[in-house]
């Protein structure tokens, strides 16, 4: 018996009609039906037919598509479907508005791309001038095979405002388009999209977007769109805490910050050093020239426990920053001899300096009733501990989660009791010894390696969940 192969193309052909009716009422029933259940019902579609009928009929598909939901729709559908076929790797961009300083969350960033860079296609995106160069001297990190794109915000480059600054605090002020709209558009062209800026106000395009929140910074406004990103990354629990009390949103994924600044040995020979790490905010919420003040205090008021001993402050700033400069001035007046102050240095002398420290200091979220000017994890801290600077440091926020009070470092609320426990250490020096060991052993615990196996892990669980039928 002979096949009837024109009665079989036509009984295929109406198959692949039918099927494409289904995606056109998925398409227009967009409440019952999300994007990920259409994109999984074409790749089985793709699976389940012939390569001629699949060829002749997906190009109608998504040309209907497009019509009904927008080109973006049709080019995610197309991405999507690249990947999941193995055609080509996964494209990961991760946007940062504050890529040009250095900083945690920087850092935080930086060091997913590093992560992923051998397994998919990661190009940073910043909104000011920065090099791959920066960010790999600044965070000891290899960045060789990412790409780094400046998405310019035309809003924040107007006259009179700051050429360095991106506040994100000026929006509500623009009666135009929303400013980070470029950065939406960009997102577009990316299968994974990740918002480490913890900007609210960019809305995802990507076929998956993460939200990494540092902290919920900004209570919901106009534009806010952290509820239509596919999950929500956080760096502690106090973070986590406060996105379900701020924004109404749970949490998908907890993975603390990477912290690599452990020496190559240990014990070290430590100086009389007490050392602070905090970006030079220009507000002023890492408290620097309080630090400054308290510690003259101590000097003049305990000159034989406090004789040999310096405050050296370390981090990052913007080239005009008011309030380093009024932290220059003050200096200047006092003739602070036993102070330090390092702007901006490489990882290698940022290491050197925990190194050498005994104790280190941090006022962050000190006096605050602001839960965002609290410290939202404090890599920082875990920096100093995994050197064996035994932390002083306020008792809030994130801090809390790294610093066990009176074992591996202390936690104070008030200036007297940053002084007394200080003090203290400096009066026994056998007990600081030994508060230096268990800092040490704590802060092992967010080491680099421990955040790129969880990012890997978290990544190849997207994948499997995301990219498959």
């Amino acid at each position: 018996m002979m096949v009837d192969e024109p009665r079989l193309r036509r009984a295929a052909d109406k198959s692949t009609r039918q099927f494409s009716r289904l995606i056109r009422r998925s398409f227009e029933e967009r409440k019952k039906v999300s994007r990920d259940t259409v994109n999984s019902l074409v790749l089985r579609w793709l699976a389940s037919r012939p390569a001629a009928e699949t060829s002749r009929h997906l190009p109608r598909l998504v040309d209907d598509l497009a019509r009904r939901k927008g080109i973006q729709s049709a080019w995610n559908l197309l991405s999507f479907l690249e990947v999941a076929l193995r055609l080509r790797r996964p494209r990961v961009g991760i946007y940062d508005h504050a890529f040009h300083y250095i900083g945690g969350a920087q850092k935080y960033g930086s060091t997913i791309a590093q992560t992923l860079q051998d397994d998919f296609e990661v190009t940073l995106l910043a909104n000011k001038p920065v090099a791959l160069a920066d960010l790999q001297s600044w965070y000891g990190l290899d960045l060789s095979r990412c790409r780094l794109k400046v998405v310019p915000l035309p809003f924040f480059e107007e006259k009179g405002r700051h050429p360095q600054i991106v506040d994100a605090g000026e929006v509500d002020t623009c009666r135009d388009e929303n400013p980070f709209h470029p950065v939406s558009r960009e997102s577009g062209n990316f299968d994974i999209f990740i918002n480490n800026g913890m900007l609210e106000m960019v809305y995802p395009l990507a076929n998956t977007s993460l939200f990494i929140c540092h902290f919920p910074e900004r209570k919901k406004s106009r534009y806010f769109y952290v509820h239509r990103y596919t999950q929500i990354v956080h760096n502690s629990v106090y973070t986590a805490s406060w996105i379900e009390k701020r924004w109404n949103l749970t949490p998908h994924k907890h993975i603390y910050p990477p912290v690599d600044m452990e020496p190559a040995a240990f014990p070290l020979k430590k100086e009389n050093i007490i050392l602070s790490v905090s970006r030079f905010d220009e507000g002023g919420n890492k408290q620097q020239l309080d630090m400054i003040r308290v510690f003259q205090d101590l000097v003049r008021s305990q000159p034989r426990e406090m004789a040999g001993w310096k405050l050296v402050l370390v981090g990052g700033s913007p080239r005009h920053n008011p309030y380093l400069e009024r932290i220059r001035a003050y200096l200047q007046r006092s003739a602070a001899e036993a102070i330090e102050l390092k702007v901006n240095v490489p990882a290698s002398e940022l290491k050197s300096e925990y190194e050498r420290a005994k104790i280190f200091w941090h006022f962050c979220g000190l006096g605050q009733t602001d839960p965002a000017k609290v410290e939202h994890f404090g890599m920082t801290v875990a920096e100093a501990m995994q050197n064996g600077c035994v932390p002083v440091v306020f008792r809030g926020g994130g801090q809390t989660e790294i610093v066990e009070d009176g074992l591996s470092g202390f936690l104070f609320s008030s200036e007297k009791e940053l002084t007394d426990k200080t003090l203290g250490l400096l009066e026994n020096p056998g007990r600081l010894e030994e508060m230096s060991g268990r800092a040490h052993e704590s802060g092992r615990e967010f080491r680099r390696e421990v955040f790129t196996d969880k990012v890997r892990d978290y990544f190849q669980g997207l994948l499997a969940s995301r990219f498959s039928e």
